[in-house]
C-alpha cells in the first residue's frame, strides 16, 4: 500500500468545485487540490453519447485519509456515478510528501 495518493474527480461547475475543495481541506481529507480550467467531456451514459462541461480536480492526500475522502466524494457528488480514480504515489519530493502527511493529520 502506498503512503500517498492522487485522487482524480470531476465537478460540473467551478463554484461547486471550489466549495468542495475548501471543505475537504478543512476536514484534512486532502493537502492540496488543483481545480483545472473548464473542459468538455464526451462520454457514454445510459446508451447515448453525451457531452458536457466540467472541471477536473486533482487531490493529493495520504493513505490514512484516502478512504474517508472517497466516501465524502461519493456522499456529496452531484453525479449519479462520480469519477473517482485513486493513483498511488510511489515517489516524489520527500519534503512535499512529508507536507502531505502533516496537512492531513
Amino acid at each position: 500500500m502506498a503512503d500517498y495518493y492522487l485522487v482524480i474527480t470531476s465537478w460540473p461547475d467551478l463554484a461547486g468545485a471550489r466549495v468542495q475543495a475548501r471543505n475537504w481541506l478543512e476536514k484534512k481529507l486532502a493537502a492540496n487540490i488543483n481545480i483545472m480550467p473548464e473542459m468538455q467531456s464526451t462520454y457514454q451514459w445510459q446508451g447515448k453519447i453525451r457531452t458536457g462541461n466540467e472541471h477536473q480536480m486533482l487531490i493529493k492526500t495520504s493513505a490514512d485519509r484516502v478512504d474517508a475522502l472517497e466516501r465524502e466524494i461519493r456522499r456529496i457528488h452531484p453525479y449519479a456515478v462520480a469519477e473517482i480514480l485513486r493513483i498511488a504515489i510511489d515517489s516524489g519530493n520527500p519534503d512535499y510528501l512529508d507536507w502531505i502527511s502533516h496537512s492531513t493529520r
